[in-house]
């Protein structure tokens, strides 16, 4: 399947800078798969599409300031980094913050290069990996932990040219709790406390499942065949009274709606072929793109995704890529904000 079957123009001018405040007060464009329909809302607008038989599940990763500027010693030429996760892939830890990291870096990082992030920060690369680099650290545990979050900053998106203080600060779910993205799952961008509870008021039950989310998610398709394209793995969580939970509503018919593609991920990933879900804490590098059978999930809340990206193709996937690319298009005309801070899809 060729990529450029996935590409549309996209005015830069509707690029998002910052986000809307207040949150659901973003735009909303609801899109029926099966009628083809397509409205125009305000996000705070959802409530009059959810129902008591519902069941949304968010991502509650949160987003580590993972991007470290610091100086190539000797010398004084600037480098910076970002940590993508730790070496070892048998635990993501973001805990014990353990010395050996899997980063990405510029200028290019050759292995033996020193870099001083503070008085007390240093690291040295170990290995190089493709475009991945290994990098040893001086601390670790509470000491690396505390430095890091003194001197990293949240890795907002290159398409956001111009971040502001603000943009920083929002850069975060409401409900974010378990440290680990290196991007925010922006979906849930829209969802304010007040319209988390007014959701519970009405019924609806709300499960969280967590994937941090790394290059997996936003690393851009290298290859013209988009089946050859290789995701990276990312670390997700699905607890046994979480599946239990879902498995039951599903039993009963309620509709599993998914916040973000990382947490249709998550859900996807937990499936077996009996469409029931199993309790696990993994990697997972499931790329879905048109073709693929989802299993568990019946709805998606989504933002307006970059051409040719994963994400695009995912959505495309549950919606028919020409349904996607004709409410992109609309989207386009309406002057909708696109990608990160931008406006929002429900895929119902």
């Amino acid at each position: 399947m060729d990529i450029s079957l996935f590409d549309y123009r996209l005015p830069k001018s509707l690029i998002a800078q910052e986000p809307i405040e207040p949150r659901d007060y973003s735009r909303l464009l609801i899109l029926d798969k099966k009628s083809k329909k397509i409205e125009h809302k305000k996000f705070y607008e959802i409530l009059d599409y959810l129902f008591d038989n519902d069941v949304l599940v968010f991502n509650n990763s949160k987003v580590v300031p993972a991007r470290l500027y610091g100086k190539k010693l000797p010398g004084y030429g600037k480098a910076e980094i970002l940590l993508i996760r730790p070496k070892d892939k048998e635990v993501f830890d973001f805990v014990s913050w353990p010395k050996q990291w899997v980063i990405i870096g510029k200028p290019e990082l050759k292995q033996g290069q020193i870099i001083k992030f503070s008085k007390s920060l240093k690291g040295e690369i170990k290995e190089v990996l493709n475009y991945e680099r290994i990098i040893y650290f001086n601390l670790e545990g509470d000491a690396l932990k505390q430095e890091i979050l003194s001197l990293g900053q949240f890795p907002l998106p290159p398409y956001i040219t111009n971040p502001t203080k603000r943009s920083f600060l929002k850069y975060q779910t409401v409900y974010a709790e378990k440290e680990g993205s290196i991007a925010a799952p922006t979906a849930g961008f829209h969802f304010t406390e007040d319209l988390l509870k007014k959701i519970k008021e009405k019924g609806i039950d709300t499960q969280f499942v967590t994937l941090h989310v790394g290059l997996g998610t936003f690393l851009s398709v290298k290859t013209q065949d988009i089946e050859k394209h290789q995701m990276h793995s990312e670390f997700f969580e699905l607890s046994e009274n979480t599946a239990k939970i879902l498995n039951q509503a599903k039993s009963k018919g309620k509709r599993i709606i998914a916040v973000g593609t990382t947490a249709a991920r998550v859900l996807e990933s937990c499936a077996n072929e009996n469409s029931e879900l199993e309790e696990k804490q993994d990697w997972t590098n499931l790329f879905i793109y048109p073709g693929y059978k989802f299993k568990f999930i019946d709805s998606l809340i989504t933002n307006f995704h970059l051409p040719k990206s994963t994400l695009l193709m995912l959505v495309s996937a549950f919606a028919g890529r020409d349904l996607i690319l004709k409410a992109y298009q609309e989207a386009i005309e309406k002057k909708y904000r696109f990608f990160s801070f931008g406006d929002a899809m429900f895929i119902k």
